[in-house]
């Protein structure tokens, strides 16, 4: 237990820090900062899979499919969704829909238990009730704060704003489904090495992150977009940004979490992820240059209590009373 606790903090560390990348590299597309980034995972990946060889020949193709998706799904769509909204709504307000994933993890793991005839209880909607208020009450504070520094911008767009909003639930949904497939897999595959897990994924998204990245130049090219390629306006920064993110969010993060995975129950390692979200917020303020305002911090502290609050009360209510192990 105190292993996984602590890879899967190390992984909420590493993962905050792809809500910086968007807003150090404010001028660059989502896509472009997307395939970039799966780009060079996939190449870091290489030499990795070379060290891993022996491990990696035991996958089967089903398991290479399998590692295919995963990339597809909780790689590429899941981080073209989280960067879009947050260059369109800055990071606070999509990190807190993000943080909301311990929640919406552990109802789906017993939804998804239930139906397949593990008896395992749900939390009752009467228990969940208050925490959930608190959970939206804390988001609509940060909402509250970001909307007020808006109105302050005479340049402001709240049509942009609100889209922004839109597309981090879509990086929610595929953020739900990629932990609990992933966990599937590392719990029917004890045997496995997680770092070769990880290295798998990251070569699965070698060929995604090449082809997107290179019908994106084509597609610049062809429409004279503003921007020049390969590397944009600062190649430097875009090039060792994409790099240090590859290595340090995708594949040790990833790592550390098949890890905690293989560790914890799901449910569990559901909860750890709002490491993630306040590592973000913190790497935000950080780089804004100033402390979060009362209502910020307020609404964090909420949202962080509520998906404490609800976890525990998920858990009392999923307690048998006689059977039922958890999910």
């Amino acid at each position: 237990m105190l292993s996984g606790t602590l890879f899967a903090l190390a992984a909420g560390l590493m993962w905050g820090l792809v809500f910086i990348g968007p807003v150090l590299l404010s001028d660059y597309p989502a896509v472009m900062l997307t395939f970039g980034r799966y780009l060079a995972f996939g190449l870091i990946a290489l030499p990795l899979a070379w060290l891993d060889r022996a491990s990696l020949r035991r996958f089967s193709r089903a398991d290479w499919r399998e590692a295919l998706r995963l990339a597809v799904v909780g790689n590429v769509l899941y981080y073209l969704l989280l960067s879009s909204a947050i260059q369109r709504s800055g990071v606070p307000l999509p990190t807190l829909f993000i943080g909301t994933l311990p929640v919406v993890i552990a109802l789906s793991a017993r939804l998804r238990s239930r139906q397949g005839g593990t008896p395992a209880a749900l939390p009752r909607w009467t228990s969940l009730a208050p925490p959930l208020l608190l959970i939206a009450a804390g988001i609509g504070l940060v909402n509250q704060a970001e909307l007020a520094a808006l109105r302050q911008d005479p340049q402001a767009d709240l049509g942009r704003y609100a889209l922004g909003a839109l597309l981090a639930v879509g990086a929610v949904a595929c953020w739900t489904w990629y932990p609990l497939r992933n966990a599937d897999w590392l719990q029917a595959h004890p045997d496995r090495s997680p770092r070769s897990w990880a290295t798998a994924q990251g070569l699965m998204t070698l060929p995604l992150g090449l082809a997107g990245y290179a019908a994106t130049w084509i597609t610049f090219t062809l429409t004279d977009a503003p921007l020049p390629m390969p590397l944009g306006p600062r190649p430097a920064l875009f090039a060792g940004l994409m790099l240090l993110i590859a290595l340090s969010a995708s594949w040790l993060g990833t790592l550390c979490w098949n890890e905690a995975s293989q560790r914890l129950p799901t449910h569990l390692a559901g909860q750890l992820i709002v490491f993630e979200t306040l590592a973000a917020l913190g790497y935000a303020y950080a780089w804004r240059g100033h402390w979060p305002d009362g209502l910020s911090l307020t609404g964090a502290a909420l949202l962080v209590a509520g998906v404490l609050w609800a976890l525990n009360a998920g858990r009392r209510d999923a307690r048998p009373q006689a059977h039922a192990p958890m999910a």
